[in-house]
């Protein structure tokens, strides 16, 4: 009979422990946060278009694409594949990716793809794209947007966020937002 108390009382403890205070203390962290935890969004005329570290859809030609996703871009449902690079399923997915790519884009070689266009985040929701995944777009949205390639190219250029540790990156919905706001 001692030992049901006992459990009970660090069942109770437990419970309140991590059903509540556990809790609290994550929301009054999050009211600090920016935007008070609920995310930094991008608007434009006061309408919010998304969120600047959820990556979006993107697949008409007269936009930036950002990297494939591994969930179709649902942040509810945050997941990379586990499927290894030797996989046959993966492999032909990734191959799959680049022969649409190089659809679109007929100008490039497969050699000229970067990576971060044909494979998917460890997120699925990744943001950003490299530098060269934006440059190598340029001439495709350009032509479909009947814009200057040096004038798009600037504007990637214009775009391209450096860290103080990590790779060179672009925020695909602020480019595509800086894009739309040429005309």
């Amino acid at each position: 009979m001692k030992s049901i108390f006992s459990l009970l009382k660090l069942t109770a403890v437990t419970l309140i422990l991590f059903a509540v205070i556990y809790p609290l203390a994550i929301y009054g962290i999050a009211q600090i946060a920016p935007n008070q935890g609920k995310g930094e969004t991008l608007s434009l005329n006061g309408k919010v278009i998304g969120y600047q570290k959820i990556g979006q859809k993107f697949d008409k030609s007269n936009y930036f694409w950002g990297r494939p996703s591994a969930v179709d871009y649902n942040a509810s449902g945050s997941a990379g594949s586990n499927k290894g690079p030797s996989n046959t399923e993966y492999l032909a997915l990734v191959q799959k990716r680049i022969d649409t790519f190089l659809v679109v884009h007929p100008y490039l070689k497969k050699a000229e793809i970067p990576a971060d266009m044909v494979t998917a985040s460890g997120s699925g929701l990744d943001p950003n794209i490299s530098p060269q995944g934006a440059l190598v777009q340029v001439k495709r949205v350009a032509k479909k947007r009947n814009l200057a390639e040096a004038k798009v190219k600037a504007l990637v250029e214009s775009k391209i966020n450096t860290a103080v540790v990590g790779p060179e990156t672009v925020n695909v919905l602020e480019l595509n937002m800086a894009l739309d706001a040429i005309r």
